[in-house]
């Protein structure tokens, strides 16, 4: 909780997911990313990590030379696979 300038009090929700945010486009679904998808819902339920990360599929991210892309935290991984993905959402 914490007491703005008018001096009310006010709750604020701290983000305690670690978004996941996976690329979607035409170029990452061929690279897998539907497949890396599902991998890492499976690899984040089994590792203890359920209820803490969210995957989040998005649209293009314009960088398809590099799929398939998926961004944990501020962090791009690219040409990425669930390994990866799942050391770069450890360090985060």
């Amino acid at each position: 909780m914490w007491i703005d300038d008018a001096g009310s009090s006010r709750r604020v929700m701290k983000h305690s997911r670690k978004l996941i945010f996976i690329c979607n486009g035409s170029d990452c679904k061929k690279a897998g990313a539907k497949k890396l998808g599902k991998e890492l819902k499976s690899q984040c339920n089994s590792t203890g990590l359920k209820g803490t990360c969210k995957l989040i599929k998005t649209k293009c991210m314009d960088m398809c030379k590099t799929a398939p892309n998926v961004i944990v935290g501020d962090h791009f991984c690219k040409k990425t696979d669930v390994d990866k993905v799942m050391v770069q959402l450890k360090k985060s």
